[in-house]
């Protein structure tokens, strides 16, 4: 069970007494540093395996630990870290880049704007927990390509 707990909350980033959900999507930020730093930002022929990888393994570890906690508990973060991770894709890997994906990202998470909440409220279990946290993914990763194309690019 060790193995699921440190899976959801994202080796232990969940246990965050304040703002558990902006520490899960830091780690998100943490992750794609450490490649940036050293010197070999992560492409999408690799992040996007990550990506379904965790979303699979981190749904499943939220379904077992869920008894546990209970239904969508805040410190379960994989799905913010998987999020968050979203939200750069097909975007040079930039720190303002970075920056932006991690915030838009919390600010759609937090929102919960067209159809995120409905995903958080009417999907129950562990799909429920991730799926929202997914769009709002999506929904960050698009505002952050009109940003880029209009602003940055």
């Amino acid at each position: 069970m060790w193995w699921h707990k440190s899976i959801a909350t994202v080796l232990g980033l969940g246990y965050a007494p304040k703002a558990p959900g902006t520490f899960g999507a830091l780690g998100a930020v943490l992750f794609l540093a450490i490649f940036k730093c050293l010197g070999q930002p992560i492409s999408e022929l690799y992040l996007i395996p990550v990506i379904i990888i965790v979303t699979l393994i981190g749904t499943y570890s939220t379904h077992k630990v869920i008894p546990l906690w209970g239904n969508d508990p805040s410190k379960v973060v994989v799905d913010e870290f998987v999020g968050c991770l979203i939200a750069i894709l097909f975007l040079p890997h930039s720190w303002i880049h970075i920056g932006l994906a991690f915030g838009l990202f919390r600010f759609f998470d937090i929102l919960k704007p067209l159809g995120v909440r409905t995903l958080d409220t009417k999907l129950k279990g562990a799909w429920g927990v991730m799926l929202d946290d997914v769009l709002a993914g999506i929904y960050a990763c698009l505002t952050l390509h009109l940003i880029h194309y209009f602003f940055l690019a």
